[in-house]
């Protein structure tokens, strides 16, 4: 089931880092984003690189798709909508919440069960709505509460302890790092905790990309094939109606996208290309247009991306300038 011939872990240092975006206010470059990219020819070889692709880091929420293939591995029967949500930082829309309680109910168990974080919906606009109705943070509204209750239901289908799930010694969390290493190619640099409770492991950003690249290139029915296909499907259930990852899963037709916290991102195209990027700062507003700029130099469609190439920068209610992905990322892309 694992690959026997893992490569050794990614070396935990200080990320070399480039410059990956600029902040043009005027003409003038104010600010600089650093960080890493990497793009993946078909072939599984790099075609691009630009910063630290071999060191350690957390790819934080990005992982989660590999973490749903693991789950389906282990026996988790969900599809469609809700296995699209077992891989979600979703926006905590009535949609969301209302999938997350019917993996609950289908594991017999309830929000109490959860252990992720108590939050407020990640959606500002949902937030703001749940504030003006007097709610509280709940574990059901936290961004990865899909996840968990995936997580639970895994447990309980395979007879494991729910209490102590996120332990990183519990049969669940073994079982879904091996998946890990299985699917980047490499082992584990380190374990840590997530934001949301659950374990988080360190990979290189070369072999996140090639995770996900495995993950769009395998045969259909497979466990890989049924996480790239719910979350393309149901790009919605994966973050949000209004989240950029789900618009640009839309517009790329085959694209599988995910985000993750502090500026990661990672796409692949069904044909094995594949890109990753790490914003060193954890800027959303780098994020995107690099993204987009080294979708461009996998051989997606300019055309396609136009809206994923930054919001422009305001002065006085008027657009001054842009964040524009440096150099090295607008080089002519190569034909596939």
């Amino acid at each position: 089931m694992y690959t026997s011939s893992l490569a050794d872990p990614p070396v935990i240092r200080e990320p070399l880092h480039a410059p990956v975006a600029h902040l043009v206010r005027g003409g003038i470059v104010e600010g600089v984003h650093y960080g890493s990219v990497v793009v993946l020819g078909s072939d599984g070889d790099v075609t691009f690189r630009l910063g630290d692709i071999d060191a350690a880091f957390y790819p934080r929420s990005a992982v989660k798709p590999l973490q749903a293939v693991a789950m389906v591995r282990m026996g988790l029967p969900l599809d469609g909508d809700l296995l699209s949500l077992a891989a979600a930082s979703h926006s905590g829309e009535r949609i969301h919440l209302a999938g997350t309680r019917r993996i609950l109910e289908l594991a017999g168990l309830g929000e109490d069960d959860l252990r992720n974080v108590p939050d407020l919906p990640y959606d500002p606009v949902v937030r703001d709505a749940w504030i003006r109705e007097g709610r509280l943070p709940s574990r059901l509204a936290q961004n990865c509460s899909g996840k968990h209750a995936a997580m639970l239901y895994t447990c309980r289908l395979n007879g494991w302890s729910t209490q102590d799930y996120l332990d990183p010694r519990h049969p669940l969390q073994k079982g879904i790092a091996e998946i890990v290493e299985d699917l980047t190619g490499q082992r584990i640099a380190q374990v840590t905790v997530d934001g949301c409770g659950a374990p988080l492991f360190s990979v290189s950003l070369y072999g996140l990309a090639r995770a996900v690249a495995r993950i769009t290139t395998a045969a259909p029915g497979t466990p890989e094939a049924k996480v790239a296909d719910a979350m393309r499907e149901h790009a919605e259930m994966a973050s949000g109606s209004g989240r950029d990852v789900a618009a640009l899963m839309r517009a790329v037709p085959g694209l599988l996208a995910k985000d993750g916290f502090e500026g990661v991102q990672v796409a692949a195209l069904p044909d094995g290309r594949a890109i990753a990027v790490k914003i060193s700062d954890g800027a959303n507003r780098a994020r995107v247009p690099v993204a987009a700029a080294a979708l461009a130099l996998a051989g997606v469609d300019g055309a396609l991306l136009t809206e994923f190439a930054g919001e422009p920068l305001l002065g006085g209610g008027a657009p001054v300038g842009a964040v524009r992905p440096t150099p090295p990322l607008t080089a002519v892309p190569a034909r596939h």
